[in-house]
């Protein structure tokens, strides 16, 4: 069994400025324990629903964008107790651990040192921390070295897209996912280039068909059309159960998916 908890449903340049939702990331406990894009509030998140930042195996960052790593050099401070103990691994895109075209690096060389792991992972390449099996998948964002992560773990595949716009190749490397989370953030009618809206979330999750589709990361103008609206449409053109997170929202992976 899996456990599932977003530490944030916020996402942008302008939600994150307003915290309208928090930008914290998710938890995962699969055993190990992971925490992927911990953006602006991951502590102060943590602390509010009783996660341990010192508990946490690795950090996944998918890009070098604000809302996505800022929190993540003091979480490996408490994964490596303030330094002293060489533990913990961050696996990110290439622009987040090398920098790449002026984008980057994220976290600091000092920051990379204290832990025991780094690994900077391209699309198709994978990374292993105990039983979970992490894959890197295709996204087409601003920072071209951009990545998703298919992860293997007990419970089942869960892929997590970060950043992206609509394209076959993102499909294509998360079909077989149990669960389908999803970084819906621009409602109906409102695409814009680099990000997935509502309609490009419903192909998705129709071609996917995940047991489960999450969507998440929403910016101000997504909050100010519900997203639960948003959800109950893709699940209606799609046939496949989709819900809005909100932060705090927990999904347990066992023989059945249940959403606290």
């Amino acid at each position: 069994m899996a456990e599932l908890l977003f530490l944030g449903s916020g996402g942008g340049r302008f939600a994150t400025i307003h915290q309208r939702r928090a930008t914290g990331g998710l938890f995962i406990n699969a055993g190990v324990k992971l925490h992927v894009d911990p953006g602006p509030g991951a502590l102060v998140q943590m602390h509010r629903f009783r996660v341990s930042p010192e508990s946490v195996d690795a950090l996944l960052i998918s890009h070098s964008h604000t809302d996505h790593y800022t929190d993540a050099e003091v979480l490996i401070e408490a994964i490596t107790r303030g330094g002293l103990k060489r533990r913990g691994t961050l696996i990110a895109s290439e622009s987040v651990i090398e920098g790449v075209e002026g984008i980057g690096p994220a976290i600091s060389s000092y920051h990379r040192s204290l832990l025991k792991e780094v690994i900077a992972l391209r699309p198709g390449e994978e990374a292993r921390v105990g039983d979970v099996v992490i894959r890197a998948t295709r996204c087409v964002h601003h920072d071209p070295t951009t990545i998703g992560f298919f992860m293997e773990m007990k419970g089942g595949p869960v892929a997590y897209v970060a950043d992206t716009e609509y394209a076959e190749e993102v499909v294509e490397d998360v079909r077989g996912a149990r669960v389908l989370i999803l970084p819906v953030t621009r409602p109906l009618g409102m695409r814009i280039p680099s990000h997935l809206s509502t309609e490009d979330a419903a192909i998705m999750v129709e071609d996917v068909k995940p047991e489960l589709a999450v969507i998440t990361h929403f910016g101000l103008r997504m909050l100010e059309k519900d997203p639960d609206y948003q959800a109950d449409w893709i699940w209606k053109r799609t046939g496949v159960r989709t819900i809005a997170a909100d932060d705090g929202m927990r999904v347990i992976l066992g023989k059945r998916i249940v959403v606290e």
